[in-house]
């Protein structure tokens, strides 16, 4: 497992895939909030060439080669948006000798999310990494079909050294189906701000919710004979 300075040597050079501004970003912006709103399946390509200002009714395969070129260029965009939020997590962490506690490391991997609403002002990246999420059938820890960028790498590395106690299979299961938890919650709330309607304020969600995820993920494993 790499450490901080490692990963920033390493990180340093490279450069973003999608310039700010570009085509391939109002497309990769675009997509994700047709493929929240009408499914990875569902989403016309056609349509998000449309509404990004395409004549061409291919401009999405032409950026991307593919329906799957533009998930995981939005996979791989936001992704990215996150890891300095992450970064700044982990060396915090590290200065209070909290890299192996699990809310610190669970936090590290959710709350980047927070930040990623869309123009206006929902959480459609979270409706589709949901999606995302449930195509992937991986057992290997932190696998969600697409190389996690560093500072992702590492909080996940360290999760795993945390929950040494579990078969990779068990912990990668606790894994997704915390981050459909969370992912969830977020649709749910669609915006960061609490309205006058809801009985629950977004920030007690969100602290309710990674609770719960403390507690699902890191449960010692239940044998059969206990199930019985």
């Amino acid at each position: 497992m790499k450490s901080g300075a490692e990963i920033e040597a390493g990180a340093s050079g490279l450069s973003p895939k999608i310039e700010p501004g570009s085509i391939k970003e109002r497309m990769v912006l675009i997509g994700e909030v047709q493929f929240a709103e009408n499914g990875i399946n569902g989403a016309s390509m056609r349509e998000i060439a449309s509404k990004a200002g395409q004549r061409n009714h291919y401009a999405v395969q032409y950026h991307f080669g593919s329906r799957e070129g533009l998930i995981r260029a939005i996979f791989d965009y936001r992704m990215k948006q996150m890891e300095p939020r992450r970064q700044a997590m982990l060396r915090q962490a590290e200065q209070q000798n909290l890299l192996l506690d699990a809310r610190a490391l669970l936090d590290i991997i959710m709350l980047p999310q927070l930040d990623l609403e869309d123009v206006d002002g929902n959480h459609s990246y979270a409706s589709f990494l949901s999606q995302y999420l449930l195509r992937s059938q991986s057992t290997e820890f932190g696998d969600f079909g697409s190389e996690s960028p560093p500072y992702l790498q590492r909080a996940l590395d360290l999760l795993r050294e945390r929950l040494f106690y579990l078969p990779t299979a068990v912990a990668q299961r606790r894994l997704v189906n915390g981050c459909l938890m969370f992912l969830n919650m977020l649709v749910r709330h669609r915006g960061s701000g609490s309205t006058d309607d809801q009985e629950e304020s977004f920030e007690h969600a969100v602290e309710d919710t990674m609770e719960m995820l403390v507690t699902s993920i890191c449960m010692p494993l239940r044998t059969s004979r206990h199930l019985r």
